[in-house]
């Protein structure tokens, strides 16, 4: 059985709402390596963090036009975003330091494992619609 055209339509708008964090999660992880501030999974996660606060909106109003009350729904999305960052930080240790891969690959590489988990969570459990 095929997935409905609601959830391709949810995955278009969860990669636009994603693109909008991930350009702030690229961003903060450029300047905080090529500056020297922080390594490399380091940056990545505070640049992960940062990201998170316009991705909870736009996924909220955006994506899954959620009506749940916000305390229920950014409770689960700071759940799923400690999670993500957790992978986001190990996943870029280990691509970085134990393969000994550039940062970029490993962050792109990271990004698309964080984002199939975040998508699936994000869909049948932060966001999804709750009775009243």
């Amino acid at each position: 059985m095929w997935p409905s055209s609601i959830f391709f339509q949810q995955l278009l708008r969860f990669v636009i709402a994603g693109a909008v964090a991930t350009a702030v999660q690229y961003l903060v992880l450029w300047i905080c390596v090529e500056a020297n501030w922080l390594p490399a999974p380091l940056a990545s996660g505070l640049g992960y963090a940062l990201g998170s606060v316009s991705n909870y909106f736009l996924n909220y109003f955006f994506t899954f036009k959620s009506h749940n009350a916000h305390q229920q729904s950014l409770t689960r999305f700071a759940i799923m975003v400690a999670i993500g960052w957790t992978l986001t930080v190990i996943l870029m240790f280990v691509f970085e330091h134990q393969l000994n891969w550039y940062y970029w690959p490993a962050q792109l590489l990271t990004t698309l494992i964080v984002l199939a988990w975040n998508f699936m969570l994000s869909r049948w459990w932060v966001f999804k619609a709750t009775s009243r």
